[in-house]
């Protein structure tokens, strides 16, 4: 599956449709406009020049959050050193609005509560799961 930014600056590649996509509504996924996949990081293949943006409104920031320099569009996001040291380069995320439509028929969306979440345990929901 090949996802592009607006002007086709950048490039991601992965092999397969994420296995669900998480619509978040905290402050971070909404400013970002981003619906995530994850992938472990060497399944994703991202060509292109982008820039990251660590959230500041926490004491850590998890993710490293990128987007096209050229046209703004959010890509993906990397886990932070931070993060890595905790849990391992286990996971990267793929902004799943830039995919085709046609590619992800059939994956589960997931709305977690990420305004409500305290950052640790398991996410509550907004609302049931949706099939693309």
């Amino acid at each position: 599956m090949t996802l592009n930014c607006k002007c086709g600056a950048v490039t991601l590649k992965v092999a397969r449709q994420p296995d669900f996509i998480h619509e978040c509504n905290c402050t971070l996924c909404t400013s970002a406009a981003a619906r995530w996949g994850y992938y472990h990081p060497g399944e994703v293949a991202v060509d292109g020049v982008t820039s990251g943006h660590r959230r500041t409104d926490k004491p850590t920031a998890n993710a490293e959050v990128h987007a096209c320099r050229a046209c703004a569009a959010t890509t993906h996001f990397v886990m932070t050193e931070e993060a890595i040291a905790l849990h391992g380069n286990t996971m990267m995320g793929v902004n799943m609005w830039l995919a085709d439509p046609a590619d992800l028929a059939g994956v589960e969306v997931r709305y977690p509560d990420g305004l409500a979440w305290s950052g640790q345990g398991e996410w509550d929901y907004v609302r049931e799961a949706t099939t693309l």
